[in-house]
C-alpha cells in the first residue's frame, strides 16, 4: 500500500499534469505580449514626432516617413496580437481534448457516490468554461498587466508629475480590482451551487415528464424549479451588479485620469516644462497603461469563473490519481465469495446492509428475496462494485473486486438493473456494450439467449436500429429483454439480475429461466433479485434479506419450505378471524 506522502506526491503530479506542456507556451505568450506592448507605444511616439518634429519643421517628407513607419509598426502589433489570440484558442482546444475525457470519467462515477446528475455534468461544463475563457479577452488583460510599468516609465520620462499621476491612477484601479475579487469570490461559489441545484431540479423534472403529465402536478414541479431559478438569478444579479459597478467606475476613473493627464500636461506646457507633442503622447501612453486593468475588471467575472472551474478540474485529476491500475489477473472460473460486508449509502452514509456473508460455486444460481427496502438492491450494487463496501470484501476466485481493473472486471460481470436505461445508440451497440467492431455472432447469441432476437430482426433496421434517448421508443418489457441480452453478452462469469421479470410476459419469463439455466450449464454464477416466484424457477439457492441483514441462506427447497411453514399458521389464524364474524351473523 502506498504511503501518504507518496499518494500526496502522486496527486500533486496529476494536478500539475493538466498544465504540462503549456508552461513553455505561456512563457512564449508572455514574451510575445512584451513585444505587443512595446509596439503599443507606437501611437505615443507618433504623436510626439508629429507635433514636435513634423509640424515644427513643416516637412511633408518627414510626415510621410513617420506615418509609413507608424503604419508598419501598427501592422506588426496587429499581427502579433492575432497570433497570440489564435494560440490561446488552440490551448483551450488542446486542454479540452486532454481534460474533457477525464472529467467525463469522473462524471460517470459521481452518481455512484451520491452526487446528482447535474453535479456530475458540471465537470464537463468546467471544461467549457476554461476553454471559453482562453478564447476571450480575459487572458489578454492578464498577459498585458505585467507590462504596465513599461508605459508608466515612458510617461514618467516625459515628466515626473505625469508619471506620478498615472501611477496613482493605476494604484486606485488596482485596489478596485482587489475589492471586486474579495466581494465576488464567495458570491461566485454560491451562484455556482445555486445553478447546480436548479439544474438538478430541471434534470429530475425532465426524467419524470410522463409522471408529471399523467398525474397533473407539472405546475408544482415548475414552481419548484422557478424558486430555485429565482435564487440563482438573485445571486447572479448581485455578482453581475458588483462586476458591472466596478467596471463602470474603472472606466470613468480612466477617462478622468486621461483628462487629468491632458490638463496637467497643458499646465506644464504653459510653464514651459513640456512640449505640445508630449501632452498627446502622455495621454495616449497613460490610457494604454491603464487599459489592462480596465479590461481585467470588465472580465473579472469570467476570470473568477475560469479559476474556479480550473480548480475543480485539478480536483478531478487528483481524484483519478487515487485509481491505481491493478495487475491483470486470470479469468475467474471458480467462486463468488461475500465476506461479512457492510454497505452504506454514498450520499447520506446511512448503513443499509450489515454483516452479509455467503459463498457460491461455479454453476450455481442464487435467488434473493425479501421485503422492499430490506437491502436487496444494495447487495446487488456491492456485488457488482457499483457501491464500495465499508467493511468486508466481495471476491471472485479469492481476489477482491478492487484488484480488478474496471474494464477487465466488466468482461466477467453481467448486470441487469431494476430500472433499465439503454444508451442513445443502436441495438447492436447496446448489446455489445459499445465494443468497436464486435463479434456479430456473440451479439446474436446474447440476443437469442435473452429470447429477443426475433423481436430485434422485426425492427426497421434490425440490430442497426437507433433506440433514441434511454430507449423510450421501446416498451418496458422490450427494454428489459435487450438489457438482459447486454448482461449476457460475452458469457460473463457472474450475472446479476435485479428483478429481471418485472416487465416480462410469460414468453419473456420462459426465456429468462432458459438464460439462467444456460449460464449455470457453462459454469457461470447467477444472482437474481426477485419478488415474483417465477424468477426463481432455475435457482439452486435462496437467501432472505430483510432489515439490512441476511436472515436465511440455503437450498431453495429448504428456505422456501420454511417460508411456507411460517406462512401456514398465519393464514390459518386469518381464516379463523374472518370466520368468527360470519358465525356470529349466522347465529343472529
Amino acid at each position: 500500500m502506498r504511503s501518504k506522502e507518496t499518494m500526496t506526491a502522486s496527486k500533486r503530479r496529476s494536478a500539475e499534469s493538466l498544465t504540462k506542456g503549456f508552461r513553455g507556451i505561456f512563457g512564449f505568450l508572455f514574451g510575445m505580449s512584451g513585444i505587443i506592448n512595446i509596439l503599443a507605444l507606437t501611437g505615443a511616439f507618433y504623436m510626439l514626432q508629429i507635433y514636435d518634429r513634423a509640424l515644427t519643421s513643416g516637412s511633408v517628407p518627414t510626415l510621410l516617413a513617420i506615418s509609413v513607419l507608424a503604419i508598419g509598426l501598427y501592422f506588426f502589433q496587429g499581427l502579433f496580437d492575432a497570433i497570440r489570440s489564435q494560440i490561446l484558442v488552440r490551448i483551450g482546444a488542446r486542454l479540452d481534448r486532454k481534460v474533457a475525457p477525464l472529467a467525463h470519467e469522473v462524471a460517470i462515477d459521481m452518481p455512484r457516490f451520491g452526487f446528482s446528475t447535474a453535479e456530475a455534468l458540471e465537470r464537463g461544463r468546467d471544461v467549457d468554461t476554461v476553454r471559453g475563457f482562453l478564447g476571450s479577452q480575459g487572458p489578454m488583460a492578464l498577459f498585458d498587466l505585467p507590462w504596465m510599468p513599461l508605459f508608466l516609465a515612458f510617461v514618467y520620462m516625459l515628466h515626473p508629475w505625469l508619471g506620478a499621476l498615472t501611477i496613482g491612477g493605476a494604484f486606485v484601479l488596482t485596489m478596485l480590482t482587489i475589492v471586486a475579487e474579495l466581494l465576488t469570490r464567495r458570491l461566485s461559489y454560491a451562484t455556482h451551487q445555486a445553478a447546480v441545484t436548479r439544474n438538478a431540479i430541471a434534470d429530475s423534472n425532465t426524467r419524470n415528464a410522463d409522471v408529471l403529465k399523467a398525474m397533473g402536478f407539472a405546475g408544482r414541479a415548475i414552481l419548484r424549479f422557478r424558486r430555485a431559478n429565482e435564487e440563482h438569478l438573485e445571486l447572479q444579479t448581485r455578482t453581475n451588479d458588483i462586476s458591472g459597478t466596478f467596471g463602470a467606475f474603472s472606466r470613468v476613473l480612466r477617462m478622468i485620469l486621461q483628462s487629468a493627464v491632458l490638463g496637467l500636461g497643458a499646465f506644464l506646457t504653459i510653464q514651459g516644462e513640456l512640449s505640445a507633442g508630449a501632452i498627446i503622447a502622455a495621454s495616449v501612453a497613460s490610457a494604454r497603461a491603464l487599459a489592462p486593468i480596465d479590461l481585467a475588471i470588465g472580465n473579472w467575472k469570467n476570470v473568477v469563473s475560469a479559476r474556479t472551474a480550473f480548480g475543480r478540474l485539478k480536483e478531478t485529476a487528483m481524484a483519478l490519481a487515487d485509481n491505481e491500475v491493478p495487475m491483470p489477473l486470470p479469468e475467474p472460473k471458480k467462486s463468488l465469495k461475500v465476506e461479512t460486508i457492510t454497505v452504506a449509502a454514498p450520499g447520506s452514509g446511512r448503513v443499509l446492509l450489515s454483516d452479509v456473508s455467503f459463498e457460491m460455486k461455479a454453476g450455481q444460481a442464487l435467488g434473493i428475496i425479501g421485503p422492499s427496502g430490506g437491502g436487496k438492491t444494495t447487495l446487488v450494487r456491492a456485488l457488482t462494485g457499483i457501491w464500495p463496501v465499508l467493511r468486508g470484501s466481495v471476491r471472485l476466485d479469492d481476489a477482491e473486486l478492487s484488484q480488478w481493473d474496471d474494464e477487465a472486471l466488466g468482461q466477467y460481470v453481467g448486470y441487469l438493473p431494476q430500472e433499465v436505461a439503454l444508451l442513445d445508440a443502436t441495438v447492436e451497440e447496446n448489446i455489445s456494450r459499445l465494443h468497436e467492431g464486435p463479434d456479430a455472432r456473440a451479439i446474436v447469441e446474447a440476443a437469442m439467449a435473452a429470447g429477443v432476437h426475433e423481436m430485434i430482426v422485426r425492427m426497421p433496421e434490425g440490430y442497426r436500429t437507433e433506440l433514441g434517448p434511454l430507449g423510450v421508443s421501446l416498451s418496458g418489457g422490450q427494454r428489459q429483454r435487450i438489457g438482459l441480452a447486454r448482461a449476457l453478452f460475452g458469457n460473463p462469469f457472474v450475472v446479476v439480475l435485479d428483478e429481471p421479470n418485472s416487465n416480462l410476459d410469460g414468453e419473456g419469463e420462459r426465456a429468462l429461466t432458459a438464460a439462467i439455466e444456460d449460464v449455470k450449464s457453462r459454469g457461470g454464477i447467477v444472482v437474481v433479485i426477485a419478488h415474483r416466484p417465477s424468477a426463481l424457477a432455475a435457482v439452486d439457492l435462496v437467501a432472505v434479506v430483510q432489515n439490512g441483514r441476511m436472515t436465511a441462506f440455503g437450498p431453495k427447497e429448504e428456505i422456501m419450505g420454511n417460508a411456507k411453514a411460517r406462512e401456514a399458521p398465519a393464514a390459518e389464524l386469518k381464516t379463523r378471524q374472518e370466520a368468527r364474524p360470519m358465525a356470529a351473523r349466522v347465529m343472529a
